[in-house]
């Protein structure tokens, strides 16, 4: 063919739409460059298959022989090359470039013109009209062709020319499954369409299935349509030819990863690196969390080209400004350290013990435990947690098994500030031992799902990824709060506070022995709730033998009862050796509150926590263990806590014991004081002694004066019902039943549902069984009565 007379033109090959046009783009300058569709003139080649569409009918649906031969040709020889090429005729009815391309060379004449050559190789005719024309460079066409035909090469070739035609796969039925297929295995693939930076459509090699191909972990900004108008997001033009530039029409391997919405989603391998890596790194993507977990090369080095360009504020991080550090707000406060856990709050937060003996509470970063899902108002009866919630008992069962008692690595990731009438709150990833992140254990097992952010929130775990691949896993196995199977449920009985069912219950504890239970609670030193697996009951149980101090509380009704000294270290020290941990325990009575009496065993080498309890300090010995097989080593454990001066017995001053040969006799002779009173009440024992109560003559006036204190005070202000709950050993004021007035009173019993209570008169002596009573306001330490025994 000559010299052409028309201009000749330089251009890259953007992509190869068939064996006869190809669209060429110029050198992009500040974005996108111009391009152009260029038809091969004179000539036409086999026609592609087009996918099916229901609005456009005329599209052949099956390839014509040699037609992907002649569109690979092309493409592996031009695909993303320069090239010189001329437009010889443009047609304005469809507004079609004509021409020819040349390409190999420096200029024109040392160029290869692809029309001739692809004629010669029987990829191309020349178009009918055209055969008896006169133009010298259409005969030679015509020559060539010729030439073709009698070597049968190409579609020339009538022998071979029906294998020549590809088996589309255009739509797949099933998408997930056709995933499995692969099994996360690299496929030969050919980009055919970007349709935006991380959505392209290719074909899978050598199935020739045509997919739609999300890119896993990104997003780009993309176009979207208003009617007729397409709407582009900032970047969407640049992010795209970014992409084109790089991987249109260019052979890769694709990783099947997922699906989304019948859209195919994975990763794309190039070998010169990761697409979507480097659109993060160049500002033209974000980081996404839903496909992320699914990423097979894993998420490290998005997150790191994600940060690069949002430090560096590159493209749709043009206005980034970084988030305010919400860790600690005590910069010297180390951010990693040790500690030892001994207490799970339900299913993710967990209570620390570290090196300087300080407490802290730490919730498991980006999870969240199992949820009830009873409407509010479906259920009337009060909700345990624990029980109650599907999965929630489970996931604190695995909880303590796996960590109380036991040494944990804690990294800080961030911190809620306190709102709403909630403490702040320190979110972290915890390790155990052997490097097992906790709660990614939670999520792989189903007892956890992972919470979801912002796009612009990184406030998160550091292990974030791995919890939403976890996640993944779990979904797809059906483990826990994922399964479809029926949720377990956990009958326990509530032996706590009812009398009666524990009465029911005590011929089988009894019975038993030793019986092994779980500390649930610790409400002091001495007094615990524990959960019994063999009789699924939760029971209240006081240790045998000591008398321990008593804690600091707080009553239902608000009011703050102090505690007794060492009550603080007994608690302290039987949380730490029992909460939350398998005992074994031994029942040998209850009271009358319904509360189990016995004794309770460490699972460290079975040791006696009441002995313990005496041994450091913190219980003394109660007259009622000298009945036991224990109470030589709970007195022996007494005197070595007095020697030591521990706990209780820090100010302990052991008594000399006299010499009877060095006492001398008293002879000094007593002084009697007599008082006059008037006996007020007499309580007969039914033995030899009895008591009666006197009140002292002297004090009558104040006593009347007292009297019409308590009456006017209680009618100015009533007392409110329910607000008080008597105890055994309260001073407090009580209406007598038979003339209604108010009295100074002691509790001496407190019935069954703590309704009514058995109460003594200080001032005169008498009992009665009273509804209404109340805390004292004043006036309770004064003396008017004493009670004295006669034999």
């Amino acid at each position: 063919m000559g010299i052409p007379t028309t201009p000749v033109l330089k251009g890259i090959v953007k992509q190869v739409l068939s064996g006869d046009s190809i669209v060429i783009r110029g050198q992009p300058k500040g974005g996108p460059p111009p391009e152009r569709t260029l038809y091969f003139t004179n000539v036409a080649a086999p026609k592609l298959a087009r996918r099916p569409n229901a609005q456009i009918t005329r599209f052949i649906q099956e390839d014509e022989p040699f037609a992907w031969e002649a569109r690979e040709f092309l493409r592996n020889k031009i695909g993303g090359k320069e090239v010189f090429f001329t437009v010889e005729t443009k047609v304005a009815s469809t507004g079609r470039d004509y021409g020819t391309v040349y390409f190999g060379g420096n200029d024109i004449e040392s160029s290869e013109n692809l029309t001739e050559s692809m004629i010669s190789l029987g990829l191309l005719e020349v178009r009918k009209e055209n055969v008896k024309s006169a133009d010298e460079n259409i005969q030679k066409l015509n020559v060539l062709e010729e030439t073709a035909k009698a070597a049968k090469v190409g579609k020339w070739n009538l022998e071979i020319a029906h294998t020549k035609c590809r088996e589309i796969t255009w739509f797949i039925e099933s998408p997930r499954n056709f995933v499995e297929q692969f099994k996360g295995k690299p496929v030969d693939a050919i980009i055919e369409q970007v349709r935006d930076g991380s959505t392209v459509r290719l074909f899978l090699l050598p199935s020739f299935h045509y997919i739609t191909l999300m890119i896993s972990g990104i997003k780009c900004p993309y176009f979207k349509r208003d009617g007729e108008d397409v709407i582009e997001e900032p970047f969407a033009s640049q992010a795209r030819f970014f992409v084109e530039s790089r991987l249109l029409q260019r052979d890769v391997q694709v990783i099947l990863e997922t699906v989304s919405n019948d859209n195919f989603v994975g990763s794309v391998i190039h070998p010169k690196g990761n697409i979507a890596e480097q659109l993060l790194r160049e500002g033209f993507a974000r980081c996404v969390d839903w496909s992320m977990a699914v990423v097979t090369a894993g998420s490290e080095s998005l997150r790191a080209a994600e940060r690069h360009s949002k430090e560096n504020r590159l493209r749709i991080w043009k206005d980034y400004t970084p988030p305010v550090p919400n860790t600690s707000g005590d910069a010297s406060e180390p951010q990693t350290y040790t500690a030892k856990v001994v207490e799970i709050v339900l299913g993710d937060t967990l209570v620390l013990k570290t090196p300087d003996g300080s407490f802290k509470r730490v919730s498991l970063s980006s999870i969240r435990p199992p949820r009830s899902d009873t409407q509010s108002g479906d259920d009337t009866r009060k909700i345990r947690p624990l029980y109650d919630i599907p999965y929630m008992f489970e996931t604190h069962e695995f909880l303590r098994q796996k960590l109380i008692g036991k040494r944990v690595t804690v990294s800080v990731d961030y911190q809620q500030p306190a709102r709403d009438g909630f403490p702040t709150r320190i979110l972290a990833t915890v390790t155990a031992a052997g490097g097992i992140n906790i709660a990614e254990a939670l999520v792989n097992k189903g007892l956890a799902t992972v919470v979801r952010y912002r796009q612009d929130d990184d406030q998160r775990a550091s292990s974030y990824d791995a919890l939403l691949l976890a996640e993944q896993r779990a979904i797809k196995n059906g483990k826990g709060v994922h399964s479809h199977k029926e949720t377990p449920l956990h009958r326990v009985t509530e032996v706590t506070g009812d009398a009666g069912k524990a009465r029911q219950f005590l011929p089988f504890l009894q019975r038993a022995g030793v019986v092994d239970a779980i500390v649930d609670y610790v409400f002091s030193g001495s007094r615990l709730k524990l959960y019994i697996p063999k009789e699924t009951c939760l029971v209240t149980f006081l240790l045998a033998g000591i008398s321990c101090p008593r804690a600091a509380r707080v009553l239902p009704n608000g009011q703050e009862i102090p505690g007794d000294e060492g009550g603080k270290e007994a608690l302290q020290y039987t949380k730490e050796n029992c909460l939350q941990r398998e005992v074994k325990v031994e029942v040998e009575s209850i009271d009358k509150g319904g509360n189990f009496i016995g004794w309770l065993y460490l699972s460290d080498g079975g040791v006696n926590l009441s002995v313990q309890l005496v041994e450091h300090g913190l219980s003394s010995v109660h007259f009622s263990a000298d009945r036991s097989s224990h109470s030589s080593k709970l007195h022996a454990a007494a005197e070595l806590a007095k020697s030591s001066r521990l706990g209780i017995w820090k100010d302990y001053v052991e008594q000399e014991t006299p010499n009877p040969e060095t006492v001398e006799s008293d002879t000094t002779e007593r002084t009697l004081n007599y008082r006059v009173a008037l006996v007020t009440e007499v309580i007969d024992s039914g033995d030899l002694s009895s008591q009666f109560y006197a009140q002292w003559d002297d004090c009558g006036t104040q006593l009347e004066a007292m009297a019409q204190q308590l009456q006017l005070e209680y009618k100015r202000t009533p007392p409110t019902p329910g607000a008080y709950r008597p105890r055994v050993g309260d001073i407090c004021a009580a209406v007598y039943n038979h003339d209604s007035l108010w009295y100074r009173a002691k509790v001496e019993r407190v019935h069954p549902g703590g309704g009514t209570a058995t109460v003594r008169f200080i001032d005169y002596g008498n009992g009665d069984d009273v509804v209404a009573c109340t805390a004292p306001r004043s006036l309770s330490h004064i003396q008017i009565t004493d009670t004295i025994s006669s034999i």
